[in-house]
């Protein structure tokens, strides 16, 4: 099973950017399908991103043109990158493998001026 951590949360002001990072150790990450997800305070958590192992992409409405995922399967480590960001986008955000496995830690990502 593959272990996850993220990094690259923190405060910023609206309109501002943020990248995300997810690195795994313990599996062999580029046969994994990989998500990035969020829960804000009082909602569920939800999929906000999507990267095959293939490479292909897929986003919820509500990021869409905003957030791009990305991964670089020879560091074991998939991005968020994540511009013209929202109060709304606060949440702490988690990386997990499709299916989903373990869930780490995540990341707290603030938007607020």
């Amino acid at each position: 099973q593959v272990q996850l951590v993220e990094s690259g949360g923190g405060l910023v002001q609206p309109g501002g950017s943020l990248r995300l990072s997810c690195a795994a150790s313990g599996s062999i990450f580029s046969i994994y399908h990989m998500g990035w997800y969020r829960q804000a305070p009082g909602k569920e958590r939800e999929l906000v991103a999507s990267i095959t192992r293939g490479g292909s992409t897929n986003y919820a409405d509500s990021v869409k043109g905003r957030f791009t995922i990305s991964r670089d399967n020879t560091k074991n480590t998939m991005y968020l990158q994540m511009n013209s960001l929202k109060p709304e986008d606060t949440a702490v955000y988690y990386c997990n493998t499709i299916p989903r496995g373990a869930w780490g830690q995540g990341t707290q990502v603030t938007v607020s001026s």
